[in-house]
This record gives C-alpha cells, sequence and structure tokens, in this order.
C-alpha cells in the first residue's frame, strides 16, 4: 500500500515544492518517497503556473540520509524483470526536466540524498549541513550517484568522497561546486524565496528551450555543440517571449511572458 504522506507536495506562488516528509528516519528514501518526487516533478511541469520546483525534506536534522537501511534487504533489492530502477528512473525524469529545480538544505544529505542534490539546477544549505558517500562502509557504491556527481564536482574529490565514504561540510561542498549558497539555518528560507524570485521573473520560454538545449549539448564536442546552439538561438528568436521581451527592453518596461 503507497504512503502518500511520505512526501507532501504544495504549491506555493510559482514554485512547486516537494518535501520528503519522514523526519523520524531522517527523510531516508524508500519507494513511496522516490514514487513523491516523481509524482512532483510530473505535476510541477504539467502545471504551466509552476516556474520552478523545491526539493526539499521536512524538519532541520535531514535533505536525506540516502536508502533505508532499517530493512537492508529492501534498500537494495531490485525486480529483475524490469530493465530500469526507479531510482535511476527519477534522475532520469529530472535530467529531462525543463523547469528549473533549487535543492533546500536544512539537514544531513548522505548516500542517495546526494544524488538528489545533484539532480538539481541549484542548491542552498544551511551552513551545519553535513554531506557524503558512506555507501563502502556498508559494503556497496554510490553506483547511481555518481552518473550525476562526477558531472558536478571534481574528479579528484568525487574519488575521496566515494572510496573513503568521510563525511565533508557545507563549506567543501560548495568549493566543490554542489552548492550555490552556504547561509545560517535562520537564513536559509529567506534565500532560497531570493533565488525564486530571480527564477520566477524571467522568460519561462527561454528557460524552458534553454534548460532542453544545456541538456543536448552536455556530450557534444564543440563543433557540434556550436552548430545546435545556432540554430536554436535562431529559434529562439522567433518565439513570442522573445519578441516581447525586445519589445519591453525598447520601451523601458517589465516585459510580460505568455511562456510562448
Amino acid at each position: 500500500m503507497t504512503d502518500t504522506t511520505a512526501v507532501i507536495i504544495e504549491k506555493r506562488g510559482q514554485a512547486l515544492w516537494i518535501t520528503i516528509n519522514r523526519p523520524e528516519k531522517r527523510n531516508a528514501l524508500n519507494g513511496d518517497v522516490i514514487a513523491g518526487i516523481t509524482r512532483g516533478y510530473r505535476d510541477a511541469h504539467e502545471d504551466k503556473d509552476v516556474r520552478v520546483i523545491v526539493l526539499t525534506g521536512a524538519g532541520d536534522k535531514a535533505f536525506c540520509a540516502g536508502a533505508d537501511l532499517q530493512n537492508s534487504g529492501a534498500a537494495f533489492a531490485m525486480d529483475h524483470s524490469k530493465p530500469n530502477v526507479d531510482y535511476a528512473d527519477l534522475l532520469r525524469l529530472s535530467q529531462n526536466a525543463t523547469k528549473p529545480a533549487i535543492a533546500r538544505l536544512s539537514g544531513v544529505c548522505m548516500a542517495g540524498g546526494m544524488g538528489l542534490l545533484c539532480m538539481t539546477d541549484m542548491a542552498v544549505a544551511a551552513d551545519h549541513v553535513v554531506f557524503g558517500l558512506p555507501e563502502v562502509k556498508v559494503g556497496v557504491f554510490p553506483m547511481q550517484v555518481l552518473s550525476l556527481l562526477q558531472r558536478i564536482a571534481p574528479p579528484r574529490l568525487v574519488n575521496e568522497w566515494a572510496l573513503t565514504g568521510e563525511p565533508f561540510d557545507a563549506k567543501a561542498a560548495q568549493a566543490a561546486g554542489l552548492l550555490n549558497y552556504v547561509v545560517p539555518a535562520a537564513e536559509l528560507d529567506a534565500k532560497v524565496d531570493w533565488l525564486i524570485s530571480r527564477i520566477v521573473d524571467k522568460s519561462p520560454t527561454a528557460i524552458r528551450r534553454g534548460k532542453y538545449a544545456m541538456r543536448a549539448i552536455a556530450a557534444m564536442s564543440f563543433d557540434e555543440s556550436i552548430a545546435y546552439t545556432e540554430s536554436q538561438i535562431a529559434l529562439l528568436a522567433m518565439t513570442e517571449d522573445a519578441k516581447e521581451g525586445l519589445k519591453a527592453f525598447s520601451e523601458k518596461r517589465k516585459p510580460v511572458w505568455t511562456g510562448r
């Protein structure tokens, strides 16, 4: 039976907040949590009024402590009739998303939680937050997390984190490129709200097509990338938002975006 309270999905203005709601379990991942986050991402993309996704954890102890190891057999069990793993499918979904996502971290971020952090576009953390890839301590390895983490953090640091399993602090996480901002806990929500405000007043069309292009060129050579992007800018210039943006600029007023 699905636990629909494991993740809370709520719309706050133009942001859709997805909150892992298992504070007593340090917001550990299980099937219901993965399904809930997946549902939140899909809801956000089906609602044209939603401009940004915020992913966070309930309480101030944990963002997400990784897989729920209370029943270790269940945590790493697989249905071998399925070609994909649900957690991996969530990471795939996040990378194909065309709406920006912000991770809000008020507590520890470990193991699979690091994957959730890496699947977002931006991240803000309280200065006391501790990070880590402790999988080797229980005989496994952060396999799926590495698919995203290795594209963000320097290889030498990823090697150290994954091979030693030792934790590191928010300052180190920011220096490695995992976080945009580190703030005192009391200022966390204000900083997240500030970042949201800097997204929702921009063109939704430009952001949507821009995120699509960023994803597409990630694996391209320079020659492939520059050819692709020169065609994309020509297409973007034909959209209503681009025409409105240029008109508003010349008329010295704020643009009125239609998202088209």
